[in-house]
């Protein structure tokens, strides 16, 4: 059986709209933050997003795939390494309240569950550095999310 998720992530698949990984990962810094509905097939988890209806949601089995699959493990580092970029080149997540730090709770523990603990710390760490260097700015309860979602609270 095919698994929508990990075709995608393997980058000859197409999500809920059409778009390959390749089309995802090339999008700018501004359409990335206005796309909502993508992050989701970036950034699977097994429970239903409640900020977008109808997206995809990671079985057992898929997430088992994922992990399995050479091609698929490099599409989700390429999505990492791409929402790292975005973090890192952007500011107006650097609020007390932002969308994007759902997001970014999604990516820790997508990353945890299908690239492994490390790949996810690297990305928190790179994350907080950040937060660090613009005084602080997001709230602890966002914080205490992303620890949770990487396991260590």
């Amino acid at each position: 059986m095919e698994h929508p998720i990990h075709a995608f992530l393997r980058g000859d698949g197409r999500d809920g709209r059409g778009r390959r990984l390749a089309d995802v990962l090339a999008f700018g810094d501004d359409r990335l933050e206005a796309v909502h509905d993508v992050i989701q097939w970036l950034f699977p988890l097994r429970e239903p997003s409640r900020a977008v209806p109808g997206s995809p949601v990671l079985g057992a089995e898929e997430a088992a795939a994922i992990r399995a699959d050479p091609r698929a493990q490099d599409g989700l580092r390429a999505a990492l390494d791409r929402m790292a970029r975005f973090y890192a080149g952007t500011d107006h997540w650097l609020v007390r309240l932002d969308h994007n730090h759902l997001r970014i709770t999604r990516i820790i523990a997508a990353v945890r569950d299908l690239l492994g603990r490390e790949e996810a710390a690297r990305f928190h760490a790179g994350l907080l550095a950040r937060v660090a260097a613009a005084g602080g700015p997001v709230n602890a309860e966002s914080l205490r999310h992303w620890e949770r979602a990487l396991g260590a609270a």
